[in-house]
């Protein structure tokens, strides 16, 4: 099977290759500096070339904050990059996978989103992921829509990165402690969307892993999993201002996955113990 990836060196991008790697596809995975796929005319050049049987897109603009400001440039990445992967799929017949978000919903649930239910993202960076999917959902009949959330790996920048290296710095922390989701490790995203694509069980599936917590819960765990004594103080969303407003809950149910047949990836508290035995030491 020949694979597309998009946004190879991002996050996401970069365990896809890892894993497509030590399995038996034909793999062609593109940075950004290798394929702008805003570039509608060369997307379909290079796709009608290489005559992919699936195409996964990890590209996307996900500033969140940043997105407010550059409402253009986060439309054109995730929206029409999206369309541009769309419309060359087509013409080859391959099916298409685009990586979606939470930050689809407006966070105002008091149980997880279903993947049928009404999308109402409240930023600019949630907008242009939900027209992306509206797009492919449009043109394509051979699609597989991911929505994930709090995603984080061994490659870029992330969280939980982000926590390990403040604790070397500080000996307090204040966390957001009243947003709430499930962290998702990159291992577990990718291992989902690879098998995904290799059927032909089409529509919008939520993967992320089991369970749920705040950041401050999170934070929390990832000192105790790394055996780091600091004090970690919960904070309210007001008290700690961000130019996008972010969905005070966006836990993500996994029906759709369940009634696949998919198995549903671990507890997050499980990939994130798994994550940190390989990457601190």
């Amino acid at each position: 099977m020949k694979i597309l990836v998009t946004g190879a060196n991002g996050q996401l991008g970069q365990e896809l290759v890892q894993q497509l790697l030590k399995q038996n596809m034909e793999l062609f995975a593109y940075t950004k500096s290798d394929l702008d796929i805003c570039d509608l005319n060369t997307v379909i050049e290079v796709v009608k070339k290489i005559q992919p049987h699936v195409i996964i897109n990890a590209a996307a603009y996900t500033k969140v904050d940043l997105a407010e400001s550059n409402q253009e440039l986060a439309f054109t990445v995730n929206a029409y990059g999206q369309r541009n992967l769309t419309v060359a799929a087509n013409k080859v017949g391959a099916k298409v996978c685009y990586v979606s978000t939470d930050y689809v919903f407006n966070g105002n649930a008091t149980e997880p989103y279903e993947e049928y239910a009404l999308a109402n993202p409240i930023g600019i960076y949630g907008k242009s992921k939900y027209a992306g999917e509206q797009l492919t959902q449009t043109l394509s009949t051979k699609y597989f829509i991911v929505r994930t959330a709090w995603v984080y790996g061994e490659y870029g920048p992330n969280f939980v990165k982000t926590m390990l290296r403040l604790a070397r710095e500080k000996d307090e922390l204040g966390v957001v402690s009243d947003q709430i989701g499930s962290p998702t490790y990159t291992v577990d995203l990718a291992e989902f969307i690879i098998e995904l694509v290799q059927t032909e069980k089409y529509g919008i599936y939520h993967c992320t892993n089991g369970g749920s917590c705040s950041w401050y819960e999170f934070a929390k765990a990832i000192f105790e999993e790394a055996n780091i004594d600091i004090k970690v103080n919960a904070l309210t969303t007001e008290q700690y201002p961000t130019p996008a407003k972010r969905p005070s809950y966006s836990v993500l149910g996994d029906t759709a996955l369940k009634l696949n047949n998919f198995k549903p990836a671990r507890h997050w508290r499980e990939g994130l113990k798994a994550f940190l035995q390989n990457y601190w030491k």
